[in-house]
């Protein structure tokens, strides 16, 4: 239950600490056991966004044990405020109304404009380099694993050839900004559950049933199957697909699954195929695999319909 005596849902928000952790999709009381945690040393602020999120738009928590609570929040480019509380609890109140955009969150409080600087001025960039990022950009978008962050590194060192950078860090974040918005809208037509969705689901079945599974892991199959080892936290086999794959899925070519028993047995490794096999197709997704441990579990057709978080 939440502090107004309703069901603790959780919230489309994602939060990020100083300390390095994340919490997506978060529940209340979680958000209130995270704000009253943070004060100590490398663990000061907190940083919330919503799901999905957009540019320029974020509140975030600044505390150091004995001090007040500093709560901002940005409402668009030139929109910035910020206030200070002593009491957490207030605060992860606060942070939870703007989390569900209930109106007049804010109101009642002396809150202050945080002073920006100076705006930078981003120079346009030539056609022939901003159509081949944008193009380069627009796929990984379609994919659906990157944030802004990444994206915007993405698209400065796309075409960097030596010392040569056409694509300042600015120029970058100003277009990844653009079409991460155009994406956002175009995402909000799309109802109910979709395909990723459905493999998501698939894929924490199967983690809860001790095999690893590891949705855009690595760049490629070689990177992944040397990867994934790291990430197998006593669990018996092991399925990924990798960047190269869910690029082929933006483009309507399905899903390769590679898979695998951590034992390096045939036997393990079959079981692990069935049973991959078995989550895909109860989650609702069409998979099909002949038992043969040299071909992957393919997953087709599929609508690559993979909401942005950030």
């Amino acid at each position: 239950m939440d502090s107004n005596g309703g069901i603790d849902k959780d919230l489309d928000i994602k939060v990020e600490t100083e300390n390095g952790q994340t919490y997506t999709r978060t529940s209340a009381v979680r958000l209130r056991e995270v704000v009253a945690r943070i004060g100590g040393a490398r663990d000061r602020f907190l940083i919330v966004q919503r799901i999905p999120d957009l540019p320029d738009v974020f509140a975030q928590v600044w505390h150091e044990e004995g001090g007040d609570y500093r709560l901002e929040h940005r409402l668009s480019e030139d929109e910035f405020y910020g206030t200070n509380l002593t009491d957490p609890v207030r605060v992860a109140e606060l942070l939870t109304a703007w989390a569900r955009q209930t109106a007049r969150w804010h109101a009642g409080l002396g809150w202050e404009p945080v002073d920006l600087g100076p705006r930078e001025e981003v120079p346009e960039l030539p056609d022939e380099v901003r159509e081949k990022v944008e193009e380069r950009v627009r796929t990984r978008l379609r994919c659906g694993y990157d944030d802004r962050r990444t994206l915007t590194e993405i698209a400065e060192d796309y075409l960097v050839k030596g010392d040569e950078r056409p694509v300042s860090r600015a120029q970058a974040a100003r277009l990844v900004d653009r079409l991460w918005v155009e994406r956002v809208v175009e995402q909000a037509a799309w109802n109910g559950v979709t395909d990723p969705d459905r493999l998501t689901r698939a894929f924490e079945t199967l983690n809860a049933s001790g095999i690893t599974a590891r949705e855009n892991f690595g760049c490629c199959r070689g990177c992944g199957l040397a990867e994934i080892g790291a990430k197998r936290e006593g669990a018996r086999g092991f399925v990924f697909f990798h960047e190269q794959v869910t690029e082929h899925a933006v483009e309507g070519h399905g899903l390769a699954l590679h898979y695998g028993g951590f034992d390096g047995s045939d036997e393990t490794a079959t079981a692990v195929g069935h049973e991959v096999l078995a989550a895909l197709r109860s989650a609702g997704l069409s998979a099909d695999w002949d038992g043969d441990l040299d071909k992957a579990i393919d997953v087709k057709p599929l609508t690559w319909h993979r909401r942005l978080v950030g």
